[in-house]
C-alpha cells in the first residue's frame, strides 16, 4: 500500500453547490428548472426572428439563468458520484440529473433553431448591435452549426435518445473501470493504485503492476470492446445525420479550430516522432537496460520513492503559481483553503483528474487522486491551472465562459511549466537536476506525442467503424499497436500485452477527438514560456487577460494577441523543436554526470 502522504483526507466540500442528494433545495431546484423553463418557451418561442437587440439580450439573459441553474444540479450529481461510482444512490441521482438535463434541453432547443433560421443578413445586424457587443462571440460561433443541425422535433428526438444511449454508455464504462480490482502482490486494489506503479522506480514492481493491468483488462475486454463499438456508431449515426464529413468534424468546430490547423499540428508531431525514439534510446542507457519494454517507460531515474506530503505539494504548486502573478496564487489557494479539491484515493472512485467549471455563479472544483509522487505535485498544479482559468472566466457568463479544449489545456499545462521550472531552480546536482528534467520530458512526450498518437489510434478506430463494421478486441488492439509502434519505434519493445491497453482511455468515449488538444495546449505553452523568459516584462498580466477572456472570443483571436499563429504549420514545427531541446539539455547533463562519475 502507498505511504501515508496527508491526501488521504482530502476531499471536497460540495455544500457551495448543495449539501446532499436530499437536500431541499436540490430537490426545489429539480422542480423549478422545469418550470421555468416552460416559462422561457412560453414567453419566447415563436417570437425570436421579430425580438428588437435588446428583447433578444433579455432573451439571452434569461437563457443563462436557465443554463447555469442546469450547471449546477448537474455537477453536483456528477461529482458527487465519481468519488465513488458504486453508490447506486448516487447513481440513480446522475440519472435523475441526466434524464432532466435532456428534458431541459429538448424545451429549450427552439431557442437555437430560431436563432440559426435567421438570414444572415439579419443575424449580422444584431450581431452588430451595441446592445448585444457582451454576446458577440457566442451570437457569431453558434451560426457555423446552422448547417448541421435537424428539425425541432428531430432534435428533442435526439437528445431524448441520448440519455438511453451514448451517455448511458459511457456511465456503464466508467463504473466497471470504477468497481474493478486488479490482483497486485496478494491484494486486490484499484486501477489507479495499479496505475501508480508503472511510475515506480524497481523495475520489477512495474513489471508485475502491468501485468497485473493485463490481466484485469482481458477480465474486461469482452464489455469494454462492446462499449467502444456501439460508441463509434453512435457517433457514426449523428455525424451522418448532422451532414460532418468525418468524425472529427464536429470536434475541430466545438475547437472553433480549422481542420487544416489540426492536420498541421499532427502532421508536425508525427513527422519529428524519431525524437522520442532518440529520448528512449538515451533513457535506457541512463537506466542501464539493454531494451527498454512499455513498462519503463515512465521509470523515475532517481532509485529512491520520495514521497512529496500534500502539504508540501500545496507549497510548491501555490509558491509557483504566485510568483508568476499575485492573483494567480490567490486564486489556486482558495480551492485548499475552502476544500475544492477531491485528492483522497479510495475504492469506487473513479480514476484520472479533472477540474469541473460547475456553475458560474459557483465555483470550479479539482478532482485528482493523490499518491504522493512529484508527478502528483505535476498533476495538481496542472488541474489547478484549469481552476483558475474556469474561475477567472465566469466573469463571461455561461453562455461564453466555456473555452473550446484546445486554450483550456493551456492554463493547465502552463501551470505544470511553472511548477516545473522552480523545482529546477531549486537543485544545483546535475543528477537531480536529470532525473527532474528526464522527469517533464516523459512527461511532454506523453502530452504531446502519445496523445497525437492515441488521435491516430481514434482516426483508426472511427474509419474502421465506419468502413468495415463493428470491430473485434483483436482489431482494436491491432489498429492500437499499429499506432503506437509508429511513435516508439525500436526504441521501445510493446509486449503483445500492451495490445489491450487501449480499453481503458476515457478520453476515447467521454470526448472523442479530445486527446489532440493535450498535443496543441503543451506546444502552445512552450511557446508562451519561451516569451516569458525571453520578454518578461507586462507577460503576466496579458497571459491573465488570456484566461480571463474565456471562450468570449476564437482561439485564433486570443492567440494572436499574445503574438502567436496557430494556422502557421511552422509555429507547431517550432514546438516540437523546443521538445527537442530539451532532451539536448537532458543528454548534456547525463554526458556531465557521466564524466563525474
Amino acid at each position: 500500500m502507498s505511504t501515508q502522504h496527508g491526501a488521504e483526507t482530502i476531499r471536497w466540500d460540495l455544500s457551495d453547490l448543495y449539501t446532499a442528494p436530499d437536500d431541499d433545495n436540490l430537490t426545489s431546484d429539480m422542480k423549478r428548472i422545469g418550470e421555468e423553463a416552460d416559462a422561457f418557451a412560453a414567453r419566447w418561442k415563436g417570437r425570436i426572428a421579430a425580438l428588437s437587440a435588446e428583447e433578444l439580450k433579455e432573451a439571452l439573459a434569461g437563457y443563462e439563468k436557465l443554463n447555469d441553474l442546469s450547471s449546477k444540479i448537474g455537477s453536483y450529481a456528477y461529482l458527487n458520484w465519481s468519488t465513488n461510482t458504486e453508490d447506486a444512490a448516487l447513481g440513480k441521482l446522475l440519472q435523475q440529473t441526466s434524464e432532466l438535463g435532456s428534458e431541459l434541453r429538448q424545451k429549450l432547443v427552439f431557442f437555437d433553431l430560431e436563432w440559426l433560421a435567421l438570414d444572415d443578413a439579419h443575424a449580422q445586424s444584431l450581431i452588430d448591435a451595441p446592445e448585444l457587443a457582451f454576446y458577440r462571440h457566442y451570437l457569431e460561433s453558434s451560426r457555423k452549426y446552422k448547417p448541421h443541425m435537424l428539425t425541432e422535433a428531430e432534435e428533442k428526438v435526439l437528445s431524448a435518445k441520448s440519455v438511453t444511449g451514448a451517455r448511458a454508455w459511457v456511465r456503464f464504462f466508467d463504473e466497471t473501470l470504477g468497481a474493478a480490482r486488479f490482483d497486485l502482490d496478494g491484494e486486490k486494489v484499484p486501477e489507479q493504485q495499479v496505475l501508480s506503479k508503472m511510475h515506480a522506480p524497481d523495475r520489477e514492481t512495474r513489471r508485475k503492476a502491468a501485468a497485473s493491468l493485463t490481466a484485469g483488462f482481458k477480465e474486461l475486454s469482452r464489455p469494454l470492446t462492446f462499449v467502444f463499438n456501439t460508441l463509434l456508431a453512435d457517433k457514426s449515426t449523428n455525424d451522418k445525420l448532422r451532414g460532418y464529413p468525418s468524425w472529427v468534424t464536429s470536434r475541430n468546430l466545438s475547437n472553433e479550430i480549422k481542420d487544416e490547423t489540426v492536420e498541421s499540428l499532427v502532421e508536425a508531431v508525427t513527422d519529428a516522432y524519431p525524437l522520442v525514439q532518440r529520448y528512449y534510446r538515451m533513457k535506457a542507457k541512463l537506466l542501464g537496460l539493454d531494451q527498454m519494454h512499455d513498462y519503463d517507460r515512465y521509470a523515475p531515474l532517481a532509485q529512491n520513492e520520495t514521497v512529496v506530503t500534500w502539504q508540501e505539494a500545496r507549497k510548491m504548486v501555490l509558491e509557483a503559481y504566485g510568483g508568476f502573478h499575485p492573483k494567480m496564487g490567490e486564486i489556486a489557494g482558495h480551492f485548499f483553503e475552502k476544500n475544492w479539491i477531491d485528492a483522497a484515493i479510495r475504492p469506487g472512485k473513479r480514476g484520472g483528474a479533472y477540474s469541473a467549471s460547475t456553475a458560474d455563479s459557483v465555483h470550479p472544483y479539482v478532482f485528482m487522486n493523490y499518491d504522493g509522487r512529484v508527478r502528483d505535485v505535476q498533476t495538481l498544479a496542472h488541474e489547478l491551472g484549469h481552476g483558475v482559468h474556469q474561475y477567472l472566466s465566469r466573469e463571461r457568463g455561461p453562455l461564453q465562459s466555456g473555452t473550446p479544449l484546445t486554450t483550456a489545456e493551456t492554463a493547465s499545462v502552463f501551470g505544470e511549466m511553472l511548477v516545473f521550472r522552480d523545482l529546477m531552480a531549486t537543485l544545483s546536482d546535475p543528477k537531480e537536476k536529470l532525473a527532474l528534467l528526464c522527469g517533464k520530458i516523459d512527461d511532454s512526450i506523453a502530452t504531446v506525442f502519445r496523445q497525437i498518437s492515441m488521435n491516430r489510434f481514434e482516426n483508426a478506430i472511427h474509419t474502421t467503424r465506419r468502413e468495415k463494421g463493428e470491430l473485434t478486441t483483436q482489431q482494436f488492439s491491432e489498429l492500437w499497436m499499429e499506432t503506437q509502434t509508429a511513435l516508439y519505434g525500436e526504441s521501445v519493445k510493446l509486449s503483445d500485452d500492451y495490445g489491450l491497453w487501449w480499453c481503458y482511455i476515457p478520453h476515447f468515449l467521454h470526448s472523442p477527438g479530445y486527446v489532440y488538444a493535450y498535443a496543441f495546449g503543451e506546444l502552445l505553452v512552450l511557446s508562451l514560456y519561451e516569451q516569458y523568459r525571453s520578454t518578461p516584462q507586462g507577460f503576466a498580466d496579458r497571459y491573465m487577460e488570456l484566461l480571463s477572456a474565456g471562450g468570449s472570443e476564437s482561439p485564433e483571436v486570443l492567440t494572436a494577441r499574445m503574438g502567436v499563429d496557430i494556422n502557421d504549420k511552422a509555429f507547431w514545427q517550432a514546438g516540437v523543436a523546443l521538445i527537442g531541446k530539451l532532451i539536448d539539455e537532458a543528454e548534456a547533463l547525463a554526458a556531465e554526470v557521466s564524466a563525474q562519475a
